[in-house]
């Protein structure tokens, strides 16, 4: 059996200076190649691990004939994402997960296959969809990111009049302020999103529902609204020195640097602090993202603090190792107790503590205690909190009946639908901070009920 095609890549000397994509792509033989260590087995278990259904092996036969666009279309069936959702998705604990070959062997490697079927029909030009008849029905999606372009995609696909409203300036939501160039590059979005265009959504930028509209001014103009605004409140951990000039939230600082190109400054003048030592507090994605914007900027050292080890790192396991490839250093079993500053009130650094894992808490990860004499000072001028985010509370401003969990989500049926008839959520919004692809999945959920109920 034929070994998985590593991904090729910029060396880590000198992506750790540049913006752009780290992972390069498959040539076409390399995907062909990949393609054809899929085994065709008679009981294939890989897509029930993925959340927006596509027909992978079907996909994967047309890639071993060199069929890429016969590929393309397949995906397309049920995917109107897949160069991005071939760059972010976390296809290990997913899709590639229940890969029978991944028995005995390395699984497929679905993912980048996906991806490289979207960029080559990106190359070759994307072709413009036929649109479907009008329904006469008229849709609000409350929100651009993946969960809201997925539920707009296949509203439109329905034939229903469908309008975006984003509150920024740009479309993509998470998906262009909180990823990182060099891992979703900006253009890449773009494309996806005209694509969604061309199905014939309307897309309306700065426009913030709860302030500009309410979701009951909304159910007067439309016949069923989805919200899918995601979950873009930061978390703080409450500790002394959170308010002083150097700290910020992950959201700001990764939106300042991909939305707002910060990186590009003077050019783009939205400016942000390049610190020379960069504490980046938590082990997800986005403390991933933050902390190798954050050496991109030329900070000289950048440490990753996390409370507890490595193997419990929430992180995709690819972005761990090219972070630490590119020498971000992991302080692990760590937690600050509190931001340290000076008399002008600009961080100087943090006082840490060391931890050690003690039971399993409710989520079965074992619970970091704290080590008592352990306290020590990490010197930092940036330290970039990155443990969560929560719903905004604005979607609720206007919402009538709309229903709240004690975390601030919005609570739906199994159908996606919420306390307020007409009215669906799905995503981040609802689960709290979770993967694009399953917030994908819960857009085209509820676009099916919001079909269902048009009817």
């Amino acid at each position: 059996m034929p070994v998985r095609q590593p991904m090729p890549t910029q060396p880590s000397d000198e992506r750790a200076h540049n913006f752009n994509e780290v992972a390069l792509g498959y040539t076409p033989e390399q995907a062909v190649s990949e393609a054809g260590r899929c085994i065709e087995c008679k009981k294939p278990q890989c897509v029930k691990g993925c959340p927006v259904n596509i027909d992978i092996p079907a996909f994967i036969r047309s890639m071993k004939n060199s069929d890429f666009d016969g590929a393309i279309e397949k995906i397309k069936e049920t995917n109107s994402l897949p160069a991005i959702c071939g760059r972010v998705c976390p296809q290990e604990t997913q899709c590639e997960m229940y890969c029978v070959l991944g028995k005995k062997e390395e699984p497929v490697a679905i993912g980048r296959l996906e991806r490289f079927c979207a960029d080559h029909e990106r190359e070759k030009g994307v072709k413009t969809p036929q649109r479907t008849p009008s329904t006469g029905k008229r849709v609000a999606v409350v929100g651009s990111g993946p969960a809201g372009l997925a539920a707009a995609s296949d509203l439109a696909k329905t034939g229903h009049e469908v309008t975006i409203f984003e509150a920024l300036h740009a479309a993509g939501g998470v998906l262009i302020y909180g990823i990182p160039e060099f891992r979703l590059p900006k253009d890449i979005v773009q494309k996806e999103v005209d694509y969604i265009v061309q199905l014939g959504v309307d897309i309306k930028p700065d426009y913030v529902i709860g302030k500009i509209k309410t979701i009951d001014e909304l159910k007067e103009e439309f016949d069923a609204i989805f919200i899918g605004t995601g979950a873009g409140l930061p978390n703080f951990m409450g500790i002394g020195g959170e308010n002083l000039n150097g700290v910020y939230s992950a959201n700001e600082f990764l939106t300042r640097v991909n939305l707002m190109k910060a990186y590009q400054f003077p050019k783009y003048d939205t400016p942000i602090k390049r610190g020379k030592r960069v504490i980046v507090v938590g082990g997800g994605n986005v403390a991933m993202d933050a902390a190798r914007c954050a050496l991109r900027l030329g900070a000289e050292e950048v440490s990753i603090v996390y409370r507890r080890s490595d193997d419990e790192l929430p992180a995709r396991r690819e972005e761990i190792e090219h972070a630490k490839e590119e020498g971000i250093i992991f302080r692990l079993l760590t937690n600050p107790v509190k931001i340290l500053g000076d008399e002008n009130l600009m961080v100087t650094g943090a006082e840490c503590i060391k931890m050690k894992l003690g039971e399993p808490d409710d989520s079965g990860r074992r619970r970091p205690q704290e080590i008592k004499g352990s306290e020590h000072v990490v010197d930092a001028d940036i330290v970039i909190m990155a443990i969560g985010t929560s719903p905004n509370p604005l979607i609720f401003e206007g919402a009538g009946e709309l229903e709240a969990s004690k975390w601030g989500t919005i609570i739906v049926d199994e159908s996606g639908m919420t306390s307020i008839e007409g009215v669906c959520a799905g995503g981040d919004v609802v689960t709290g901070a979770a993967t694009v692809i399953s917030a994908m999945g819960a857009g085209k959920l509820a676009a099916v009920t919001i079909n269902e109920y048009l009817k």
